[in-house]
């Protein structure tokens, strides 16, 4: 549990978040060696992102990790719309695994829209870190039991219920910022 202290900035949610991703990816690898993350999926873009470059690619620059972007909305962002023509393709999505790529009016393409099971809402899947997105298309359909990567789906389950149940008892939780930095100092 932390506390986050900078608010929150649409486009810039990296600098409000990454800092504590990749201090759990530091501490997992510092307690836990033989469990070194193979590939990061995070809840958020990667290249799908207003300035080529979301919480994806900012965690998994940071860590040297494989990581992918797995956002539960389309970004809207080099023409990308929620228009008629993205509800048709979403249309055609017709069984689980089914993709259309994200190609914005520069040409690029900038993620992949996916239906990851029986669910008609698709994911939207790109690149963060070391991944082609072939590959990160791929990793993603083989981690959804349901609609969401397991991965994600129970990071999600475990901290609402975490919260839930700290909701009923006072919490301390450690503050962000350089005096954070200064009791850890401290501490050791």
């Amino acid at each position: 549990m932390v506390a986050v202290s900078a608010p929150y900035v649409a486009g810039f949610l990296a600098f409000r978040e990454v800092p504590f991703l990749v201090e759990a990816v530091q501490r997992v690898q510092q307690e836990e060696p033989r469990l070194k993350p193979q590939v990061l999926l995070v809840d958020g873009n990667g290249l799908l992102h207003h300035r080529g470059f979301g919480v994806a690619c900012h965690l998994g620059v940071l860590t040297d990790l494989p990581c992918i972007g797995v956002a539960k909305n389309l970004l809207q962002v080099d023409g990308l719309a929620r228009d008629e023509l993205h509800r048709e393709q979403i249309r055609s999505l017709q069984r689980g695994g089914d993709t259309f790529p994200l190609t914005g009016t520069s040409g690029n393409v900038l993620g992949m829209a996916l239906r990851s099971c029986n669910s008609s809402k698709p994911l939207y899947i790109s690149v963060g870190h070391r991944v082609c997105l072939e590959t990160a298309v791929r990793l993603v359909q083989s981690c959804c039991r349901y609609r969401i990567p397991e991965p994600i789906r129970q990071a999600d389950i475990r901290s609402r219920e975490y919260i839930r149940k700290q909701m009923c008892s006072p919490v301390k939780v450690p503050s962000s910022g350089p005096e954070r930095k200064e009791k850890a100092e401290l501490d050791d």
